[in-house]
């Protein structure tokens, strides 16, 4: 993945809950480096992703204590981060649906 759109909010979210900064630091290592054409591709870097519609990926963070949704677009290669939270405040929003714009 070429773009990830969002990098400050994730820069951000790992600044006010420092436990979640190696996981997403490692996170966006592995995406702006990754050839995603798929979601199985996703699943094969991150064998926890669960892909849903709408194109887009929920990412468990720090041992499932945060969890990070992305949309991909994988003709060009792009990922917008969609939500950044704690599991508690997941549980409260539509995945499929949650923008943070």
């Amino acid at each position: 993945m070429k773009n990830i759109i969002a990098i400050k909010t994730i820069r951000e979210y790992y600044e006010k809950r420092p436990d979640s900064k190696r996981s997403l630091l490692k996170w966006v290592d592995v995406a702006k480096g990754a050839n995603w054409e798929k979601p199985l591709d996703v699943v094969g870097d991150f064998n926890d992703a669960d892909p849903i519609k709408n194109s887009r990926v929920v990412f468990n963070i720090s041992g499932n204590k945060h969890r990070l949704i992305v949309a991909i677009n994988y003709h060009f290669q792009v990922v917008r981060v969609c939500f950044i939270g704690t599991h508690a405040e997941y549980d409260r929003v539509d995945a499929t649906t949650v923008n943070l714009y």
